[in-house]
């Protein structure tokens, strides 16, 4: 190998150490972290809340999410496409959802009387008896693993930061 070429290669050699030192310097970045630990903690809450919530109740977290949305107001009913968005699902996903929760008789549909062409979605009697079942079995998951873990100052910043997050998301 003449002088040039091994000057060529050692140069090139080292332009992919610093890229390789560079891209680990991004990978561990505190922001890079910071968000996969939020995301990992927001994962196994998740997974933790939805099992707990398939054994105990069973219903799924994201039918859970459905029934909060029905019972928050009493007699309220509410359109397929606001659930959609609400839990930020397809209309085809909201679909096969609402038909899996009407099946097991925890919601039913009946015709909107302002505009026949739409559906509204409105807890039964059953619903609204897994969902109290299944709200007091979430509220021990996020009580172990959201508040206890936290001294209440710290839980109060938490809550108030992720509202301030949210918000600066949602307003963007």
């Amino acid at each position: 190998m003449d002088a040039e070429t091994q000057s060529a290669d050692e140069a090139q050699s080292a332009d992919e150490t610093q890229s390789a030192d560079e891209t680990a310097r991004a990978a561990n970045s505190r922001l890079v972290q910071d968000f996969g630990l939020l995301i990992k903690a927001a994962t196994l809450m998740e997974q933790r809340i939805d099992g707990v919530l398939r054994r105990e109740c069973g219903i799924s977290h994201t039918m859970f999410e459905v029934l909060i949305r029905l019972c928050r107001q009493p007699g309220e009913e509410v359109s397929q496409r606001a659930l959609a968005d609400d839990l930020t699902l397809t209309s085809s996903g909201i679909t096969r959802l609402v038909d899996r929760m009407e099946t097991a008789d925890l919601v039913r549909r009946v015709p909107s009387p302002e505009d026949r062409r739409s559906v509204l979605v409105e807890a039964t009697e059953h619903g609204r008896t897994v969902f109290l079942r299944a709200a007091e079995a979430h509220g021990q998951v996020v009580g172990r693993y959201l508040v206890a873990p936290l001294a209440p100052a710290d839980y109060r910043r938490l809550t108030t930061s992720l509202t301030e997050i949210h918000t600066a998301l949602r307003d963007d």
